[in-house]
C-alpha cells in the first residue's frame, strides 16, 4: 500500500474510534493510564526483547553513544514510565467548562473545552516517547497517529501491542484510537503533515533540519504543527558567581549528551574568562571536547545533533548578564538559558533580556522538561516566539476552545 494511504488509512480509524475517548469520564481515562503503567511492569519481557534488537541493530548501524542512550530501555526506565503514568493518572483534568461572565439578557458566557480529534505526533527513536505521547493524547481525550524514528521502530511496536492498545481496551475504550505507522523510512513522516482533513495538528520533535523541513511542508499542506526541532542549553557565568555552584550546574548538564536540554555553550563573564577556561576544560575532560574561539562553527551550534561530536560544548565569552542574554537569544535556539550568580542585579537583568522558553537562575537547564517542571509527561517543547502553548506540551495544551452563549437559567440543564 503506498505510504500515504498507509497514514490515511490509521488516521481514519483513529478518528472513527476517538469518539470512545471524547465521551469517556475522566475516571475510564485515568484507569486506562493506570493500566499502561501496570503492563509496563508486569510483564515487560516483549518490550525489552524488542528494544534488545532495536539497540544491536542501531550499534551495528554506528549509532553514537547518547543516541544509543535515549533509545536503550531496561527494567529502571520502565518503571520510572511507569510512576510517570500513575501520577498522569491522579492529575486532575482541566475543566470542560467554564462561565466566563455574564451577557445580559439572561444570557451567560461559558468557555468550553474540546478534543481536537486526531493528534499526529512525529519523534525520534526514543521508545519511552512513544508512551509519553499517547498517554498525553488519551488524557486530553484525542485519538492519535503516530510515527517514530525506524531504530525505535520494534520498540514502539512492543509498546503500543503490549502496553497501550490492551490498555484502552481493559479500561473499556476503543484501542484504535490510538494509531502507531508501522512503516519504515522518512515518507511516512511526509505523509503524516499531508492530511490537513484527517490529521490537522502534528507534534513534531527531533533532529533540527528534518524537523524543521517537515514543519515547512505541514505549512503548505494546511496543517498546523507543535514543532520541537532545536535545542541546547546556555549557563552563563557572572562575575558574581559562587564557582561550586557553577561547576556543580556544568556537571548536572552534562549528565545526558543526547537530549535538548544539555549544556551546550557555556558563557563566561569576560572578567573570569582566562581564569576559567582551563578549570573548566579540566573538569569536563577527557569526556567531553571543549570548543573554544575562533569557533570553526555557529555559537549555538546543537551538539547533541551531531553524532560524531556530540561529547562537546563551546565555551565563549560575555561582557555581563545582557549581552549574555542576548548572544543567547540571537546564537541559540531560544530553548533555555541560565545564569550562576550570587548578585540579584545581574539575575534581574538576565532575566529581563533573556526571552527564550526557559530561563534558571542559579539552576540546571536539564529542568526544562515537562515532568521536572510540571510534574506531568509532555509530548515534547514549543520553542516558538508567538501565542500559543510555549515550553513543555502537555495534555491541558491539547483542547480547543469554544466559545457557547447559553441561558442563564438553563445551565444546571448543561450538568
Amino acid at each position: 500500500m503506498d505510504v500515504n494511504e498507509v497514514v490515511a488509512e490509521a488516521a481514519r480509524a483513529a478518528r472513527a474510534a476517538a469518539g470512545s475517548l471524547a465521551a469517556a469520564p475522566a475516571k475510564t481515562i485515568d484507569e486506562a493510564l493506570r493500566g499502561m503503567a501496570r503492563r509496563l511492569t508486569a510483564a515487560p519481557d516483549p518490550i525489552l526483547e524488542a528494544n534488545r534488537a532495536d539497540v544491536a541493530a542501531a550499534e551495528a548501524d554506528g549509532m553514537s553513544g547518547g543516541l544509543l542512550d535515549r533509545l536503550r530501555l531496561d527494567a529502571a526506565r520502565l518503571a520510572a514510565m511507569a510512576e510517570q503514568l500513575d501520577i498522569l493518572a491522579g492529575v486532575e483534568p482541566e475543566p470542560a467548562r467554564r462561565t466566563v461572565r455574564e451577557l445580559g439578557g439572561g444570557l451567560v458566557l461559558q468557555e468550553w473545552r474540546r478534543p481536537v480529534g486526531v493528534i499526529g505526533a512525529n519523534y525520534e527513536a526514543r521508545p519511552n516517547v512513544t508512551v509519553d505521547v499517547a498517554s498525553q493524547l488519551v488524557k486530553s481525550q484525542n485519538g492519535g497517529v503516530l510515527r517514530t524514528g525506524s531504530a525505535a521502530l520494534a520498540s514502539a511496536i512492543a509498546l503500543m501491542d503490549e502496553v497501550v492498545a490492551p490498555a484502552l481496551a481493559d479500561a473499556g475504550l476503543d484501542p484504535a484510537a490510538v494509531q502507531l505507522i508501522r512503516a519504515r523510512g522518512r515518507g511516512s513522516a511526509e505523509a503524516l503533515v499531508s492530511q490537513p482533513g484527517l490529521i490537522p495538528l502534528v507534534i513534531l520533535r527531533g533532529s533540527g533540519e528534518s524537523t524543521r523541513t517537515l514543519a515547512e511542508k505541514a505549512a503548505l499542506q494546511g496543517v498546523r504543527t507543535l514543532a520541537h526541532a532545536d535545542g541546547g542549553g546556555v549557563l552563563y557565568v557572572d562575575a558574581a558567581a559562587d564557582l561550586d555552584k557553577a561547576f556543580t550546574l556544568i556537571a548536572a548538564g552534562l549528565d545526558r549528551l543526547g537530549v535538548c536540554n544539555r549544556l551546550n555553550l557555556l558563557l563566561i563573564h569576560r572578567d573570569r574568562y582566562a581564569e576559567l577556561v582551563p578549570r573548566v576544560t579540566e573538569a569536563v575532560g577527557p569526556r567531553i571536547a571543549v570548543s573554544l574561539p575562533p569557533h570553526d562553527h555557529p555559537l549555538g551550534y546543537e551538539w547533541a545533533l551531531d553524532s560524531a561530536r556530540e561529547a562537546t560544548i563551546t565555551l565563549a565569552p560575555a561582557d555581563g548578564p545582557r549581552d549574555a542574554a542576548r548572544i543567547a537569544n540571537d546564537e541559540t535556539s531560544g530553548l533555555a538559558a541560565g545564569i550562576v550568580t550570587e548578585d540579584a542585579t545581574a539575575a534581574r537583568e538576565f532575566l529581563a533580556a533573556y526571552a527564550g522558553t526557559g530561563a534558571f537562575w542559579n539552576a540546571t537547564t536539564r529542568l526544562l522538561d515537562g515532568f521536572k517542571l510540571l510534574n506531568v509527561p509532555e509530548t515534547g517543547i514549543n520553542i516558538d516566539r508567538v501565542p500559543g502553548p510555549r515550553g513543555p506540551v502537555t495534555f491541558r495544551d491539547l483542547s480547543l476552545r469554544q466559545y457557547t452563549v447559553v441561558p442563564a437559567d438553563r445551565l444546571a440543564d448543561l450538568d
